[in-house]
């Protein structure tokens, strides 16, 4: 196969992978950082011997992944324990914390977690004095576009352990068209046996969507695509309620659109189960479906012109017109 089809099979069907071009589809998982989640998936299946090694590895790096991301977490919770602030852990940590089956595999980066609006400053400086460190200029463009406009502060680096955590206070920025409930977001969340939270089963959906669908241009949105096919199937599985809840939820948050894409697709990739409701159309779904899989066998991307399109359609979604060629502008002349 000529793109990354090779892997989306193996994930959704690992019976399937027989004789198959182990290259490639190692290639591809690697470059999607769906290595650990295919690992699992073709634990104890037939394979030979040199890819069982590979596979064996991955598992152990994840394993070690969700160890890492669980400490960063609880290092996080600790500097916030006496500002009695929720705090909500959100996309991979949230999956590992939870026990979910999106965290089987699953790699984690940054730290990501959710707090109230009116009490980002307060969560910074306590992080700040427990040893984070801003990455940005204090009085760089960078900074002050994020504080202004963006749904999360600047990054924040850990001097002696190098982990990075993002702090948000809603899931899209405040220019995307689309505005999500925060409030709503952070009183329905799931409080964890630790004090941490989770969004709810719905909103966790939701924000995988988004982050997809209506926040960026779709790199290695195979993994977060995988990340909804888990979701959806154990969130389905629990209640049978959930897809009517669904459909209310991103509704109250502005992201019905995102999430019946990222429901399509999913279907359309993953075999999702899917009620017939949700089961739509679009004609630009090829478009979307040809970008998730815009990888050669060497897990190289490719179609550059595509991936340029979605570049700036992310843009696009992120703010109006005139500030979008501001702030191109001066990203471009700096």
């Amino acid at each position: 196969m000529k793109d990354a089809r090779l892997l989306v099979r193996a994930l959704r069907d690992p019976d399937s992978v027989g004789e198959c071009d182990w290259s490639a589809l190692i290639a591809a998982a690697r470059a999607e950082q769906l290595i650990g989640s295919l690992a699992f998936r073709l634990e104890g299946k037939a394979v030979p011997p040199r890819v069982e090694a590979i596979l064996a590895a991955a598992r152990r790096d994840a394993a070690q992944a969700r160890t890492q991301a669980l400490w960063e977490a609880e290092m996080a919770r600790r500097a916030t324990a006496d500002l009695n602030v929720p705090m909500i852990l959100l996309k991979g940590t949230a999956f590992h914390a939870a026990g979910l089956d999106a965290s089987v595999g699953r790699s984690v980066g940054d730290l990501d977690i959710l707090v109230p609006r009116d009490r980002i400053e307060e969560v910074e400086s306590v992080l700040i004095a427990a040893g984070w460190e801003r990455m940005k200029a204090a009085d760089g463009y960078d900074d002050q576009y994020y504080r202004r406009w963006m749904h999360e502060l600047p990054p924040l680096v850990h001097r002696t352990r190098d982990r990075m955590i993002d702090v948000h206070h809603t899931i899209l920025p405040l220019t995307a068209r689309p505005r999500p409930d925060a409030t709503a977001l952070i009183a329905d969340s799931v409080v964890l046996e630790n004090g941490l939270r989770i969004l709810s089963p719905e909103d966790m959906v939701i924000h995988a969507a988004a982050h997809l669908f209506a926040d960026g241009d779709l790199a290695g949105g195979l993994r977060n695509l995988w990340d909804i096919d888990r979701l959806l199937r154990q969130f389905a599985a629990a209640d049978r309620d959930f897809w009517t809840k669904l459909g209310w939820r991103a509704e109250r948050h502005q992201l019905r659109a995102a999430v019946a894409r990222a429901v399509t697709l999913s279907r359309d990739l993953y075999a999702t189960p899917v009620p017939p409701s949700w089961r739509t159309r679009r004609v630009t779904d090829s478009l979307f479906r040809a970008r998730l899989l815009a990888r050669n066998g060497w897990g190289q991307e490719k179609r550059k012109w595509l991936r340029f399109a979605f570049y700036l359609r992310g843009h696009w979604l992120r703010m109006p017109p005139l500030m979008l060629a501001r702030h191109l502008w001066i990203k471009a002349t700096r």
